[in-house]
């Protein structure tokens, strides 16, 4: 089996690759778009990409590349997995707090510590990847550049951690999920399931679908609204747990919802226990 993540090796992507498939040798992409066509090709049979953080939010570059399209393979979303991520400062040896001036890191990283790099003066730099920016620092030695990622890819590059647990918010988790081609499965055991959805053009349209939603006994975990990709028009993306196996997933979406104009099942899995 090859799989397939966005960034480098011991990026945060890089973990939740690891630690789902221990065994299987993986392949980083320098961009999302890149690794979403080589799953498309055949290059990996597999990606690890991050899809959701408890601070900033959803990864939309993958969000909105979950549906698919016309033109590509149907891919749907088999697995998740959750990251705590503990962002240190990282810096080359005889860098201190007082040299640093510049901080680089993936924009996300960046966004999930902006506060905290704020408070400490430093001017926020992206780059394509937290493990990406690591090894820059590590290539360039200017001790006024340091790297925000996690304290393995400092200690892979030569870094020294100058500061650790830089983040704004303590639970920062960032959710994963695993992607495989075709149309999606429900396994016995999958008891949460992500769909995507677009509604009438009628007063309380969504309400309704979600209320039904409910009554049919799905908790749902989170909802999305994202443009269609025509102009002002809008489809829900939600993630809802049920009933394990097809019958559980049948008995929430099944007879069709009336207020929905589309609806399309991206994945059923099984929800990973929150850190």
């Amino acid at each position: 089996m090859r799989i397939g993540y966005q960034g480098e090796s011991y990026s945060y992507s890089y973990r939740a690759t690891t630690e789902l498939f221990p065994e299987v040798e993986a392949t980083g992409f320098r961009s999302f778009v890149a690794a979403f066509n080589a799953l498309d090709s055949g290059e990996v049979d597999k990606l690890v990409l991050p899809v959701e953080n408890s601070t900033t939010g959803s990864v939309l570059p993958v969000l909105d590349r979950l549906p698919g399209n016309g033109e590509h393979t149907p891919i749907s979303i088999v697995g998740e997995h959750l990251v705590e991520v503990r962002h240190a400062l990282l810096a080359p040896p005889g860098a201190t707090l007082e040299s640093v001036k510049v901080v680089r890191s993936h924009p996300q990283a960046l966004a999930q510590a902006q506060e905290t790099l704020l408070e400490l003066g430093l001017e926020a730099r992206p780059s394509y990847d937290t493990a990406g920016a690591v090894r820059m620092v590590s290539e360039n030695q200017d001790p006024t550049v340091a790297a925000l990622a996690n304290i393995m890819a400092g200690e892979a590059h030569g870094l020294v951690v100058l500061r650790k647990n830089v983040m704004d918010k303590a639970h920062n988790t960032t959710r994963f999920v695993v992607l495989a081609p075709g149309v999606p499965v429900v396994a016995p055991d999958a008891n949460k399931s992500t769909v995507l959805f677009r509604t009438a053009h009628t007063p309380g349209a969504l309400a309704l679908a979600l209320t039904e939603l409910g009554l049919r006994g799905a908790n749902l975990t989170r909802i999305e609204s994202r443009p269609s990709g025509e102009a002002w028009s809008y489809r829900f993306f939600v993630d809802l747990l049920h009933e394990p196996g097809p019958e559980g997933l049948k008995s929430v979406l099944e007879p069709p919802l009336g207020t929905l104009s589309e609806l399309r099942v991206l994945g059923s899995y099984v929800a990973a226990e929150r850190p």
